[in-house]
């Protein structure tokens, strides 16, 4: 039979390909895997939390569908978590559950989008995204990364939008590079959107792990901003729930309204038992959220510090929440080829900075948020030569 050919163009999932160049090694006691390929969190949900799904699964109500969207008194949960951290919220009906933050990228790109329409994407991309857009047959418009300041530049994405450009799509913090967009910088872009009648696009699959002394940003204060504005989101990041597939999008009720559709052809509802997750977690996690968050920046402080150090010859250009993005010392290798030796030398798996985006093979992503405190100092060494 014959595969399609479109899809033999995509990507290999990342991940995948990293974790297979060590499949079946055995890695001495002296010197363990360092995994910084994936962010996940390294920590269990919060005890009460699996207790109320243990108590939640005895109920034949869980095994049975919801609607496609989601359970209303789910959304509100989720609506009224908003409001605590953003300062302003959407209300349930602009609110569709989905399996993860990657599902909800994909409604977004099925409803907006046709085969030839064109997304303006800076970079580096987070790899799911372009692979996505490549199998729908969605053009990517990449726009450079700045490797001396890191934050989109509203003037380049705007000389990238051409008449079949349907959205611009950021992620913030970003995976692979770890910054943060700052709230006037979004409302820039926010303005760009509009302008042009086109959809902003943010991934905030991270939001959880920001600073709490001020709201990621100010959109959804704004009446207007079901217009030009899409919001994707991750409680399984949140809640440490990542094979829950918990994630959402957030849209106008108009775009809600297409985006079922697909919803309910691709996979009717997000799992029940997964709604009434995110709800427990939303109604009575912001403590535990919070301390997650400030354990994370204790990481990545301390990452941050030995890393800088002298005598490493990798040169960190961005980092923050999960991630690292370093400048590796090879210039006549690949990424996949320093990445490569970085697992075959050290013991270190992480991702080439070419799944990314194209012109990225100098760099790799470092995932160190799942390296606990205690182990960073012995993560961070096997980077310096003769340590």
């Amino acid at each position: 039979m014959k595969l399609s050919s479109r899809l033999q163009e995509v990507t290999y999932p990342p991940i995948t390909e990293v974790k297979s160049w060590i499949a079946g090694r055995q890695f001495p006691a002296g010197k363990p895997l360092v995994d910084l390929c994936q962010a996940i969190p390294d920590y269990p949900p919060h005890p009460s939390l699996i207790s109320h799904l243990q108590q939640r699964m005895v109920d034949p109500a869980v095994a049975i569908y919801s609607p496609d969207e989601g359970l209303t008194e789910v959304r509100s949960s989720v609506s009224r978590w908003y409001q605590r951290r953003y300062g302003a919220a959407p209300a349930a009906g602009k609110i569709c559950l989905t399996i993860g933050a990657s599902q909800a990228f994909w409604l977004a790109m099925m409803t907006l989008c046709q085969s030839g329409d064109e997304v303006v994407v800076q970079l580096p991309a987070y790899f799911d995204h372009p692979m996505g857009m490549d199998a729908l047959g969605i053009v990517p418009r990449y726009v450079a990364f700045d490797e001396h300041g890191g934050l989109p530049d509203p003037q380049a994405i705007e000389r990238a939008i051409t008449a079949k450009t349907r959205a611009i799509l950021l992620v913030t913090p970003s995976n692979p590079t770890g910054a943060i967009l700052p709230p006037a910088l979004i409302d820039e872009l926010y303005q760009l959107a509009s302008a042009h009648n086109i959809a902003l696009i943010l991934d905030e699959t991270y939001n959880a792990f920001l600073p709490t002394d001020q709201p990621p940003h100010g959109l959804f204060a704004k009446p207007e901003w079901p217009q030009n504005f899409i919001h994707i989101a991750s409680f399984g990041k949140t809640f440490a729930l990542t094979g829950y597939r918990a994630g959402a999008l957030v849209a106008g009720e108009e775009l809600i309204q297409q985006a079922l559709k697909v919803q309910d052809s691709m996979v009717v509802c997000q799992p029940r038992i997964t709604q009434h997750a995110v709800a427990y977690g939303c109604d009575h996690l912001d403590d535990w959220v919070n301390d997650n968050a400030q354990m994370m920046q204790q990481r990545h402080d301390l990452f941050r510090q030995l890393f800088c150090k002298p005598g490493n010859p990798f040169t960190l250009c961005a980092s923050g929440a999960f991630f690292a993005w370093v400048r590796h010392p090879w210039p006549q290798l690949m990424g996949r080829q320093a990445a490569r030796r970085l697992a075959d030398e050290a013991n270190v798996i992480c991702l080439p900075g070419e799944v990314f985006g194209p012109g990225l093979e100098g760099y790799l992503r470092l995932a160190f948020g799942n390296v606990r405190l205690d182990d960073i100092p012995r993560a961070v060494a096997r980077f310096i030569p003769d340590v």
